[in-house]
């Protein structure tokens, strides 16, 4: 009998750490910052569309930032968010520019400023008033649209 309980416990303890390791990385290829793999794609081709949908405004990001009138995706990004700050509010903009830094990674070196800017126009809509604008504060792209709020 101590026989058998010493070889199971041997065998799980040479094989939970294959599992553990296995598992672990299976669940690492997941996450959002991972490349896409092709059956990613295939998703995301299969469900993007005009852009509206659950937890999407009626402003496709796609169409976002797509260079139009000769704009730098960047640019046409920071338009758009612009806009969406405007027309809504703060929070609706932090959304979009969140989701576009998630669907489009090659816009990541400007988010930073976009979220800034986005803290400077939210003060301007609300004619000053830097504790509403803050009230719409939150970690996208490290604090960034705080700091455009105070600065």
């Amino acid at each position: 009998m101590k026989q058998l309980v010493r070889r199971i416990g041997q065998t799980v303890a040479l094989t939970l750490p294959v599992v553990l390791v296995t598992t672990g990385t299976l669940a690492v290829t997941r996450v959002p910052w991972a490349p896409p793999t092709g059956l990613d794609q295939q998703v995301v081709a299969a469900s993007s569309g005009d852009g509206a949908g659950i937890g999407r405004s009626n402003t496709a990001v796609g169409a976002a930032v797509k260079p139009a009138d000769g704009l730098a995706p960047q640019e046409s990004l920071r338009v758009v968010l612009l806009d969406e700050l405007r027309a809504k509010n703060p929070s609706a903009a932090l959304d979009l520019l969140e989701r576009s830094m998630r669907e489009q990674p090659s816009l990541t070196p400007y988010c930073t400023s976009l979220a800034s800017e986005l803290g400077k126009a939210a003060v301007r809509k609300y004619q000053g008033d830097v504790q509403r604008a803050r009230s719409f504060a939150r970690p996208v792209c490290d604090g960034s649209f705080a700091a455009g709020v105070v600065g």
